[in-house]
């Protein structure tokens, strides 16, 4: 009996294989290369994709340093020296009668005045006479070096005395004062030129 079977088991084997599903087609090599590279690019396009977009921070505001306040110091005031006016005529240059060498010969009586240069440098001294009781007027100037003193021989009046001062590093300074050779001052009298100003002794 099972040889009678064998014939029918092979005859439906060879239908069923006869009347199955078509096999499968294969790919070539070049159609896998493809499908690879297709499916690569594909898994690079998506990973693009993914990655955030990389926006620029705006940038920080850097503060300014605050200016450190400057300590701005008070002007000095400013010393004014008064000069009578036949002293200013005699500095400016202007038409005063007293600007102008004085003529001791006729101004009167006189007295010597000793003048000490204490202000460690040199003096360019300049003495004016205001217009004196024998109508005179004018100027009478000396050079002195350091610690050196000159003596003049000044008639009787009031004076301007003014002393222009340069010291070893070539700074100057001015200074000046009143002088009165007064009618009793027989005698030798000294008048101290300093950096503070100027002294009658």
């Amino acid at each position: 009996m099972l040889r009678k079977l064998i014939p029918i088991f092979t005859a439906i084997a060879i239908l069923l294989t006869a009347c199955g599903a078509p096999a499968e087609p294969t790919m070539s090599a070049e159609e896998v290369q493809g499908t690879a590279v297709a499916a690569a690019w594909t898994m690079v396009a998506m990973t693009q994709e993914a990655i955030p977009t990389n926006t620029p921070v705006p940038p920080t505001e850097t503060p300014e340093p605050t200016p450190i306040p400057t300590d701005t110091p008070e002007p000095l005031p400013t010393q004014e020296f008064i000069i009578p006016t036949a002293t200013q005529a005699s500095l400016t240059g202007g038409g005063d009668p007293c600007n102008r060498v004085l003529n001791i010969a006729e101004a009167g009586p006189q007295s010597r005045v000793r003048f000490q240069n204490q202000t460690g440098g040199s003096v360019q001294l300049s003495v004016f006479l205001n217009t004196n009781a024998h109508g005179q007027c004018g100027y009478v100037t000396a050079t002195m070096s350091k610690n050196q003193s000159v003596t003049l021989s000044l008639p009787k009046g009031d004076y301007w005395v003014a002393a222009l001062i340069t010291q070893s590093d070539g700074k100057t300074r001015y200074v000046s004062g009143p002088m009165t050779n007064r009618q009793g001052d027989n005698h030798l009298f000294d008048v101290h030129i300093r950096n503070e100003g100027v002294f009658v002794k």
